[in-house]
């Protein structure tokens, strides 16, 4: 190769290295800064193409779109000295990217370190105005919303981040107060049952004790009413064998006579009697006859 075509190959990758490095490219989903020789000249580099000075510009590009920040469950206290695990996560996106370079030097990770401060600061200074209660269940939307309108208006100006909303995943107890909590529960429980199974005691014997009062009248009214049949079929007997008797009184001694020989002569016992006497009348007149 000649010197003279070496030479030409060699201003051609020049030009195009330093064509190459005159231009950039920024996409709809970043937000980017302009620094020449590392101090800023351009906080908000719109989107498309755009040149800068060759070795001396540098283009720092940032992912504007909504991110999430996962922290690390940890341990608040409340009001009534109370520890509670707080799992939570929070929205947030750059806002001002000339704040949000100078905070972070560009760095994501530094970036979510700080921010993961913030939020738990937050929730430390919420949770510690608040009963477990109001913690876990009364003021809960109410303890978020401040939240994140307070971390919003911090982080703004103290990092140029954006804080969209900030959510609790999980409030759990500690493992010693999580079975402080479950052994009170359940005497709680145990106490409860034992007043119910009281009272249940204490209807039964009253369905049990008018039950028995029941039966009782039951039985007396229908002995009454069967005595008071009984003595009505007597006086019906009566009144028959009064008319029998009347009719021919004659025969109804007889018949009497018989019934008395009868219940008398079945037994084994010895009676001393007067053959003459009026019990054998009737048996004197049949041998006679």
């Amino acid at each position: 190769m000649s010197p003279k075509a070496f030479t030409s190959l060699i201003v051609i990758a020049l030009v195009v290295l330093i064509g190459s490095q005159s231009f950039y490219i920024i996409k709809e989903t970043e937000r980017a800064i302009k620094l020449r020789f590392g101090e800023m000249i351009d906080d908000d580099v719109q989107p498309g193409i755009g040149f800068k000075m060759p070795l001396a510009d540098v283009i720092k590009r940032f992912d504007a779109r909504v991110l999430t920040l996962d922290t690390q469950p940890s341990r608040f206290l409340t009001s009534g000295k109370k520890y509670v695990i707080v799992d939570s996560f929070a929205k947030w996106r750059i806002k001002d990217v000339r704040n949000y370079y100078q905070a972070t030097s560009g760095d994501r990770t530094r970036a979510t370190l700080l921010l993961e401060n913030q939020v738990n600061k937050g929730l430390r200074d919420e949770i510690a105005a608040r009963s477990l209660y109001e913690v876990v269940s009364g003021e809960r939307d109410q303890l978020m919303t401040k939240l994140t309108a307070m971390l919003n208006e911090q982080t703004q100006d103290e990092l140029g981040i954006e804080v969209l909303d900030v959510r609790v995943k999980a409030i759990d107890l500690p493992d010693e107060l999580s079975n402080n909590v479950y052994q009170r529960m359940s005497a709680e429980r145990g106490r409860e049952s034992r007043e119910i199974r009281s009272e249940g005691n204490e209807l039964a014997e009253g369905i049990q004790a008018d039950a028995d009062r029941q039966k009782t009248v039951i039985e007396a009214e229908a002995y009454r009413e069967a005595e008071q049949i009984r003595g009505e079929g007597d006086a019906e007997a009566s009144r028959i064998y009064a008319q029998a008797f009347n009719k021919d009184p004659e025969f109804y001694s007889f018949t009497r006579s018989l019934k008395a020989y009868t219940e008398t002569f079945e037994g084994n016992d010895i009676l001393l009697l007067d053959p003459k006497s009026d019990f054998f009348r009737y048996l004197n007149d049949s041998k006679g006859n």
